[in-house]
């Protein structure tokens, strides 16, 4: 009887290294895009492994750039790779990881922001929100530019459950400023605690996996890198609409030096600003003297829970826009900025 043959791992044949393709193809990182590269294989293979195991996955890497990542991703082994990238500078050199890769590798020149993700891996990948997440990962080295927006978006498409999150309950493995990463991964009380904060912890599981050095990357930027790990809840801790949550979160941390009651006000128009603020927080049972930083998950689901009835109550409440409010009271142009009246956060 014939014994079995153990197939072998797929690894890359040599190839340039990314220096050399940085120089084959003269790409040099564009300021107005964010572009840094990062040329150490070792940490290019550190994010691939923190992304899980992707032995025979399907993977989605988001601006690969001169293909650091990419490489890493493929000596994984995975089933499938699919590649979206801005600039079509860097097209020819993944297309030589594409021929060194046969079958393995699909590269669309387009914009993260606009692809349409819903169809962008098998229909039998797809698992119950209930099940384990699908063999499915977006993994990416992300431009500084569109981090932030990219993950908002993405939240949304975890509470919508569309877009890459159709599949299933799909994991993300992507670099953020160091910044904004504690953000994302602050805790009750802490001084990155953030609307961002917030978003993303009620709908996902976030951990900030390790610290890349600015000088890794070239052209070094002005400010370390973090790789942060998301994989969606099964249930949100906030059971309400997406856009409902942002806009309690949102208009709290606009004044997050003051009392969160401050925040809240500016739900309400002016006639019954007092009245409503003090229906909100006593229904919600939150401390109006608390600070924004000091509102902890359930504070915020309570007043999402609470402001949902006022709502449906009153629908044209929703609708309720403060600063249009303050433009029509002072018969400013729509393009004018309220900064002496608003304190918004540097970030988000």
């Amino acid at each position: 009887m014939a014994v079995p043959r153990k197939v072998a791992a797929f690894r890359l044949p040599p190839l340039p290294t990314i220096g050399e393709i940085i120089k084959l193809f003269r790409l040099q990182a564009q300021k107005q895009l964010s572009q840094n590269f990062l040329l150490d294989l070792r940490l290019t293979d550190k994010i691939a492994r923190q992304a899980g195991e992707l032995k025979n996955a399907h993977v989605c890497e988001v601006g690969p750039g001169p293909g650091g990542i990419t490489r890493s991703i493929l000596n994984a082994d995975v089933a499938q790779l699919l590649l979206v990238e801005k600039d079509a500078r860097f097209i020819p050199g993944l297309q030589m990881l594409s021929e060194a890769a046969p079958g393995k590798v699909h590269i669309v020149h387009g914009d993260i922001l606009t692809y349409k993700m819903e169809k962008a891996f098998p229909k039998h990948l797809k698992k119950n929100w209930e099940d384990e997440p699908p063999d499915i990962h977006i993994i990416g080295n992300l431009p500084f530019s569109v981090s932030t927006p990219l993950i908002i978006k993405w939240l949304e498409n975890v509470s919508s459950r569309d877009g890459p999150f159709i599949y299933g309950r799909t994991q993300m493995t992507l670099t953020f400023q160091k910044e904004v990463a504690e953000r994302l991964t602050a805790k009750t009380g802490g001084k990155q605690r953030s609307r961002l904060s917030i978003m993303s912890q009620h709908l996902c599981t976030v951990e900030n996996c390790f610290i890349i050095p600015g000088q890794a990357f070239v052209p070094q930027p002005e400010v370390d890198v973090a790789v942060v790990h998301f994989t969606p809840l099964v249930q949100p801790k906030i059971q309400q609409p997406f856009e409902l949550v942002e806009k309690i979160v949102r208009s709290v941390f606009q004044f997050r030096r003051k009392y969160c009651c401050r925040g809240i006000e500016i739900l309400f128009p002016e006639s019954e600003r007092l009245k409503k603020t003090e229906q909100l927080m006593m229904a919600a049972d939150v401390d109006p003297t608390l600070r924004p930083v000091q509102l902890s998950m359930s504070h915020f689901r309570n007043l999402c829970n609470a402001y949902r009835k006022m709502c449906d109550e009153d629908p044209s409440l929703f609708a309720y826009n403060y600063r249009e409010e303050l433009r029509q009271k002072k018969k400013l142009p729509k393009n004018t900025s309220h900064s002496e009246e608003i304190e918004e956060e540097n970030q988000l």
